[in-house]
């Protein structure tokens, strides 16, 4: 199927590494240009390596989503370059394992750090990229959380900044003038999935046999998802054909999560 993607321009912030490489790399082939963000120049010289193979454009910023001024910066180049922006996955994220197991030890600074990395950064992009949705009257937003932005369970700090970023999504999707401009909202939310040089990489290093009944207790696959597999959700959302889906949240976690 022709998702109609050829042609036009995205963003995929945390697009170096992991889920957010997998969906730069399957939006390029679908002839999508792609813009990545990241803090890793060596991963961002990597990811745009492998994405103009594909036979579009990328550009490569480094940022920090932590700080404002730095995801204003990467909007300007942009625009700057393109004109115009189509699409905005916002992926970038993470803190699941910040702080400790205990809310009485783990100090504001971790709660706002995570709210920041993922809720912010995603308040802050989207913001930033609807006035050109707007003029087009097409756009594409999806934001990347987690099952335990569908679920309890996890840190808290983590989940309320998943529930936020769930939330912010459907929200907007309610927006009447934003509906009628052409623009979708939606949110993905995987499971664990297996990413090198992550944490769940190190868990099945450190004790095989642990992590092997781990997977055959608790994971209706028997096995963690994989960053192509939850990238296909992404860009199926984004794709022309998606227009009547809003407001969305998809779980693309092989049936993990307890929630309806």
């Amino acid at each position: 199927m022709n998702l109609g993607l050829e042609g036009k321009y995205a963003l995929v912030t945390g697009g170096s590494h992991g889920i957010g490489l997998a969906v730069a790399l399957a939006l390029a082939e679908e002839g999508c240009h792609v813009a990545i963000c990241s803090r890793s120049h060596e991963r961002l010289a990597a990811a745009r390596k492998a994405i103009v193979k594909k036979n579009v454009q990328c550009l490569d910023v480094s940022a920090d989503v932590l700080i404002p001024a730095d995801i204003e910066r990467v909007m300007e180049l942009i625009v700057k370059a393109w004109g115009t922006l189509h699409i905005v996955v916002n992926n970038v994220g993470g803190g699941g394992r910040w702080g400790t197991d205990s809310i009485e030890t783990t100090p504001d600074e971790v709660w706002h750090q995570v709210y920041d990395k993922n809720t912010m950064a995603a308040i802050r992009f989207t913001r930033l990229a609807i006035p050109y949705m707007r003029a087009q009257k097409w756009g594409r937003i999806v934001t990347v959380t987690s099952t335990l932005g569908r679920q309890a369970g996890g840190r808290p700090w983590f989940n309320v900044a998943k529930h936020a970023q769930t939330c912010l999504m459907k929200n907007l999707s309610q927006n009447k003038e934003l509906a009628r401009d052409g623009i979708t909202f939606n949110s993905v939310a995987p499971g664990c999935v297996m990413i090198p040089d992550t944490g769940w990489a190190d868990e099945a290093k450190r004790d095989p046999e642990a992590f092997k009944r781990l997977l055959d207790e608790d994971f209706p696959l028997g096995r963690f998802g994989s960053p192509d597999e939850v990238a296909f959700a992404v860009v199926m959302l984004c794709s022309v054909q998606a227009s009547l889906i809003t407001g969305a949240a998809v779980a693309a976690d092989g049936g993990e999560s307890k929630s309806l």
